[in-house]
């Protein structure tokens, strides 16, 4: 089982916290989330995420917003989109696409601007984990993830992600270099007219100089001319599939996904009340208040100096939406409180997402905008 760990450099100094563990791996693997601890996912690795309650919106925007602080401006992006590789993916509970060219050539050097040797730092990252898996995310145009959850037992959550990356770069020439990095460190799987290459690494990386990844095995296969499928080797074959059914999965999230087309994120789940249930709350009135959530979509957008954030979340009526809404309007005024006691950068964009924040509901549907200066973004990334 592979194990991953990620250090995020953007968080919030919580008066009160609880873990949340997964055990997980690459974009592809199981992960196994504890009703005590919290994890992230994301096959055969572990994340360990500390969160406060009271400021999950807080902690979501920014850790969001260093993922994603990299995009291009919407004025500027008049372009047509590019086809989406969503339709590609195997059944999923929950699905997105990343704009990945934007992230890396556009946004990133304006949002670390200001700081040149972190900008220097991202970049030698990314040439590292080029040189130890083969793989280079400069040559990608767009990654899209398909997530699919199950539930062996109570409390336990177990997610599968795969990843499907297309872009200026072969494959089959990728998949090559990935066999020179590993040193011989690899095996082959054949499935139906497809080849599985299976890389054991056991490495550690700094992935864009924001996380540090435990990477033990990673599985790959060149599907067509220019989409390369990345994951374990069960999401791996599931793709495979999916590539020879007629039947088009997951057409209501991908139309979620695809809401914003200029994003350069956008995603879209299915919420069940077992999800909710695992992730172990702690607070009744608010996971009950969850509970009533069937979808969550939203996107993730760039001005020339802000990044905006938008998520929506539906649920089984108009009254548990407005109920929600209420709850969030409450976090948000006690939130603001607890952030004008963070200093330095984690208190301006804190006090700025929060200061932002637009709460709407519509019918069954509550929706919810903020705005962070990139600047701002740029200042906690740089530390």
């Amino acid at each position: 089982m592979s194990s991953l760990t990620i250090d995020s450099h953007v968080g919030f100094a919580p008066t009160r916290y609880r873990e949340v563990v997964l055990t997980g791996a690459q974009p592809g693997a199981l992960i196994e989330a504890s009703t005590r601890l919290s994890y992230f996912p994301l096959a055969e690795r572990q994340f360990v995420v500390k969160r406060t309650l009271l400021t999950v919106a807080i902690a979501f925007i920014a850790l969001v917003s260093q993922i994603e602080t990299q995009a291009q401006t919407r004025a500027r992006n008049t372009q047509t989109a590019l086809p989406t590789l969503m339709s590609s993916l195997p059944e999923s509970d929950a699905v997105a696409q990343i704009k990945i060219n934007r992230l890396l050539s556009e946004a990133m050097p304006r949002i670390l601007a200001g700081n040149p040797a972190k900008l220097s730092e991202v970049n030698a990252s990314i040439d590292r984990f080029k040189d130890r898996t083969g793989l280079d995310p400069r040559m990608f145009q767009q990654v899209a993830l398909g997530v699919h959850f199950t539930y062996p037992s109570e409390g336990v959550t177990k997610v599968q992600t795969v990843a499907l990356a297309n872009g200026s770069f072969s494959p089959a020439a990728m998949v090559a270099a990935g066999r020179v990095a590993s040193n011989g460190k690899y095996r082959e799987e054949k499935y139906q007219d497809k080849t599985i290459y299976i890389f054991t690494l056991d490495e550690n990386l700094k992935l864009l100089g924001l996380f540090d990844l435990k990477i033990t095995e990673l599985a790959a296969a060149p599907l067509d001319g220019n989409i390369l499928a990345l994951g374990d080797p069960t999401g791996i074959r599931s793709v495979i599939d999916a590539s020879r059914s007629r039947k088009q999965a997951n057409a209501a999230l991908i139309a979620l996904a695809n809401r914003d087309p200029n994003a350069v994120i956008g995603f879209g789940s299915n919420v069940t009340e077992q999800l909710i249930a695992n992730l172990d709350i702690g607070n009744a009135p608010i996971a009950a208040d969850l509970r009533t959530l069937r979808q969550v979509y939203g996107s993730v957008g760039t001005t020339e100096n802000d990044l905006q954030l938008f998520i929506a979340a539906r649920a089984v009526n108009a009254q548990a939406a407005k109920n929600l809404g209420d709850t969030l309007e409450g976090l948000q005024q006690f939130g603001a409180l607890l952030a004008g006691r963070l200093s330095g950068a984690k208190g301006v964009l804190a006090k700025s997402a929060l200061a932002n924040m637009k709460i709407l509901s519509q019918a069954n549907e509550l929706q919810i905008r903020t705005t962070i200066a990139q600047a701002e973004v740029g200042s906690l990334l740089g530390r």
